[in-house]
């Protein structure tokens, strides 16, 4: 198990020494990052905290998982490499048809001449 966690649905109005001061409860916080918004500054309502050890890390996952925080229920998890990320994106776009090429492909075959099907 790795020692970042996954922070969800905060509050927009979180900044980084409250959610030290909340992980702090479960051992020792190296670095706190709340993901904001590049044009407005507000947070995006997402973080990741890296904890020192592993067992802070799991500490901090039983403690505070699906408890309340600013008036929201905290969702707390071990985070996920981007790679991983960008293989669920993939995977569940190509389960929908993307990008849909069975449909170029019969456009192509109908447009051909001398492909229609005869009747009879």
């Amino acid at each position: 198990m790795g020692n970042k966690l996954y922070v969800g649905n905060l509050p927009y109005d979180t900044n980084e020494d409250d959610l030290t001061a909340l992980f702090a409860k479960a051992g020792n916080v190296s670095t706190v990052n709340v993901m904001r918004d590049r044009e407005t500054g507000r947070a995006r309502g997402f973080a990741f905290v890296e904890m020192a050890t592993d067992q802070d890390a799991q500490n901090a996952i039983s403690q505070l998982h699906e408890q309340s925080f600013g008036g929201r229920t905290l969702t707390v998890n071990e985070a996920r490499a981007a790679a991983a990320a960008w293989r669920r994106w993939w995977w569940i776009r190509r389960r929908r048809g993307w990008p849909r090429r069975a449909w170029w492909r019969w456009r192509r075959w109908r447009a051909t001449p001398g492909t229609a099907l005869v009747a009879g």
